[in-house]
């Protein structure tokens, strides 16, 4: 539940402020032709919000990927920043492929998956080396990546996480952010508890559903995994 902020006194008379809890959920981009930039997302599939003008001098459109709680805004009159400067823009997936897939299905030219031959290589633009052909060797969470520019030259990045470092994400609380992702951890959990029931001797398990609802939690929250 969010808080809001309260200035409260203690027995002490000492003033204590409450954490308040602060969501990013916009972040601009600089474009050089709305109208553009504007067919480019709605292109990708991603869900048109707003489209507001107030006469010549300010316009602002709002686009959100699918299954995010954080949108973009461009438009006319919201930002001084050169057409393009927005670089490193992630959008985290849970199978990077279909994402990528999905993307270029869709007209957008995207990279092929790679995946970090030194630090920071992520943030390079393809070609300038440090960037290794395709997905991370051991498939781990966080290190398989594509990319993608819109039209100006603002730059994405796909990153796969399946496990969330610990720490990350509330244990007690789990949310998926489209019917896609619950599929991929639906699947991921289906293999584990395969694997779980030969060391058990191939017996089957009947409380499948709890072990896999421990397996999906525990995955999401980034701690240890039930075997």
């Amino acid at each position: 539940m969010s808080e809001t902020e309260v200035r409260d006194s203690d027995a002490s008379g000492i003033t204590r402020i409450r954490n308040v809890d602060m969501n990013l959920e916009v972040v601009v981009i600089p474009v050089s032709d709305v109208d553009r930039a504007k067919m480019f997302y709605a292109g990708l599939g991603w869900r048109l919000d707003a489209d507001v003008a107030a006469g010549d001098d300010f316009r602002v459109v709002q686009f959100t990927p699918p299954g995010s709680g954080c949108s973009i805004q461009f438009g006319t009159g919201l930002t001084s920043v050169m057409p393009g400067s927005a670089q490193s823009l992630y959008l985290v997936v849970s199978d990077v492929a279909a994402a990528r897939d999905q993307l270029a299905g869709r007209g957008a030219e995207v990279s092929e998956l790679f995946h970090e031959g030194a630090g920071g290589a992520r943030f390079h633009r393809p070609g300038t080396g440090g960037r290794v052909a395709g997905p991370s060797p051991d498939r781990s969470s966080y290190a398989t990546f594509a990319s993608f520019d819109d039209p100006d030259g603002n730059g994405w990045l796909l990153q796969e996480i399946t496990t969330r470092l610990p720490g990350r994400m509330d244990a007690a609380t789990t949310s998926f952010g489209s019917a896609g992702d619950l599929a991929g951890a639906m699947r991921r959990a289906s293999v584990a508890h395969g694997e779980h029931e030969e060391r058990a001797g191939g017996q089957r398990d009947e409380n499948w559903p709890d072990w896999y609802a421990a397996y999906m939690v525990a995955e999401q929250a980034g701690t240890a995994l039930p075997t």
